[in-house]
């Protein structure tokens, strides 16, 4: 039996807090209340996931960080001393370095969950426009720790992806230098990038992620039915499909945790380098701005987006080939922002669109794969002709939709969820 005392000790604590912090309301509306559809598939761990991964990051980027120095001279030794000297130190490392991969194939997933099912259609556009948010900023701050290594891939990298700004007509030479903060990329670059990597981009993240939260939970989960279980309640107003996502969901979530952990650290501890994808050979040595590596490319998540950089090859209007690309890896992300707006099915799940629907997802899929395959090797020829048909393929999946979906024979959606 429970100590009585304690119990009401307990619940005077609660009441306490209660009147000065609504614990107990956010608690109730965020979980042991907050009710989710009950056919939640396997392609809903991803959003937890995610989460975790977030954590993952911020806790080992804080134990990293007492460590290193953000200086030309001495950032590619500091972390030689974390990797050699730091008891534990190659594990915090390592689990940063896989975890930034980890969180992109996540996100990755979680996104065309949102495709398949349609979570970003009314009424949660504004969920949809905060992931992608969430993306953007993860992108930028990727991008900004890539460069903290101080190797060659990491210089070169950011070589590359800089001179990209030069490319604006006008104002990029002067963009290019503001960005740098000097003539070259140096120790004040790379000085701006840790202080943008590790204090703004992170606060920024951590507000998105709970604005997307809080907005998910305002309208309540898609399924993969995608039927609002609020449109049906019961006597107590409690949705006839929904279970409360505490504790069910919590605990199923623990599944995919332990299976996710299991293979992070499979690759954590036998293969962090993933051969080459998740810190490139070159990144070994010291940057050095006299001696240029074999092939420059980005990690993996971002390869899609720099084959379609690459795959623009002519000038247009007069304006050189190199802005076009920028323009069309640009775009590449930002018709993402508009995408609620351009589905025009009077259903939202791929269970119930037509068969139109159902063959541009996986042509868009496949053209992403193939995207991010073209941009970690060398350009050819023929690689440059496969890239421009994958980069028309995957804008097409976007600007052809508000056609496809309004003109195909769509399935009738059922009342209820079906499991």
């Amino acid at each position: 039996m429970g100590n009585p005392n304690r119990s009401k000790a307990e619940k005077g604590l609660m009441r306490w807090v209660d009147d000065r912090f609504p614990a107990t309301q956010m608690w109730e509306d965020h979980l042991s209340k907050y009710y989710a559809p009950k056919n939640f598939n396997f392609w809903y761990f991803f959003g937890s996931l995610a989460l975790l991964v977030l954590v993952n990051q911020i806790l080992t980027g804080i134990w990293l960080t007492m460590s290193y120095n953000p200086s030309a001279e001495g950032a590619f030794a500091s972390v030689e001393y974390i990797m050699r000297d730091v008891e534990y130190g190659w594990l915090l490392r390592y689990l940063h370095s896989t975890g930034a991969s980890a969180f992109f194939a996540v996100v990755y997933l979680h996104m065309f969950r949102g495709l398949m099912y349609g979570s970003y259609r009314q009424p949660r556009e504004l969920i949809w426009i905060f992931g992608m948010a969430i993306y953007l900023a993860l992108m930028a701050e990727a991008f900004m720790g890539y460069l903290l290594p101080w190797g060659q891939m990491s210089y070169w990298g950011a070589q590359v992806i800089i001179s990209l700004f030069g490319a604006i007509p006008w104002v990029g030479e002067d963009l290019q230098q503001w960005i740098r903060g000097d003539y070259l990329i140096s120790g004040i670059t790379l000085n701006r990038f840790f202080s943008l990597h590790v204090i703004a981009l992170p606060i920024v993240l951590l507000a998105l992620v709970v604005l997307h939260i809080l907005a998910l939970h305002e309208v309540g989960s898609n399924n993969p039915d995608g039927i609002e279980i609020k449109q049906n309640k019961d006597e107590k107003g409690i949705p006839v499909d929904g279970i409360p996502f505490h504790p069910y969901y919590s605990v199923k979530d623990i599944v995919g945790v332990v299976v996710f952990l299991f293979v992070f650290l499979m690759v954590v501890f036998f293969f962090p380098e993933g051969g080459g994808y998740f810190i490139e050979k070159p990144n070994f040595e010291p940057a050095n701005a006299l001696k240029t590596p074999d092939h420059i490319a980005p990690v993996w998540y971002f390869t899609p987006f720099y084959a379609m950089l690459r795959a623009v090859t002519y000038p247009l209007f007069g304006v050189d080939a190199k802005f076009w690309g920028v323009v069309v890896m640009g775009g590449a992300i930002a018709i993402l922002f508009v995408l609620p707006w351009l589905d025009r099915s009077p259903v939202k799940s791929m269970r119930y669109k037509g068969i139109l629907s159902k063959a541009w997802l996986v042509i868009f899929a496949i053209s992403f794969v193939v995207l991010g395959v073209l941009g970690a090797i060398p350009a050819t020829d023929e690689r440059t002709v496969i890239a421009q048909i994958a980069t028309l393929l995957y804008f097409v999946f976007f600007l052809a939709m508000p056609f496809y979906t309004r003109m195909e024979k769509t399935k009738p959606v059922p009342e209820r969820i079906t499991g």
